[in-house]
């Protein structure tokens, strides 16, 4: 049996199975990001709050960056090879696979002396 298109109907259906198959496999990540734990911090004019954020080690987590101020800043770690830059009242995220437990220096690039530390602890873990 032959497809409208000269196609035998298998290849026809081989064409469709991404799209048939795309709720089943899209649902699980929603879910999964519903689940994550998000860790807020606020950045305003060379001022990082909390001064240490703390966050479950060996666990994924989103890390919510409100940018508070009147002027840009830079969420940076060289530990943990993470930046992102966020116009004056804006606010992004940062996800994180997971962290092994300890402590790691973050700053604002923009102003220099805007410090904090982050903080991975077993006992914050779900």
């Amino acid at each position: 049996m032959r497809a409208a298109t000269g196609l035998p109907a298998r290849w026809a259906l081989l064409a469709l199975a991404p799209l048939l198959l795309a709720p089943l496999l899209l649902a699980p990540r929603a879910a999964r990001a519903d689940d994550m734990p998000v860790i807020k911090v606020e950045m305003k004019d060379g001022v990082i709050l909390p001064a240490i954020i703390e966050v479950p080690a060996k666990t994924r987590f989103k890390l919510e960056i409100s940018n508070t101020g009147t002027s840009p800043v830079e969420f940076e770690s060289l530990e943990l090879k993470r930046e992102k830059a966020l116009a004056a009242g804006s606010t992004s995220s940062i996800i994180f696979r997971t962290l092994d437990p300890g402590s790691y220096d973050v700053f604002d690039d923009f102003h220099p002396e805007a410090k904090a530390t982050l903080v991975a602890k077993d006992s914050l873990a779900k």
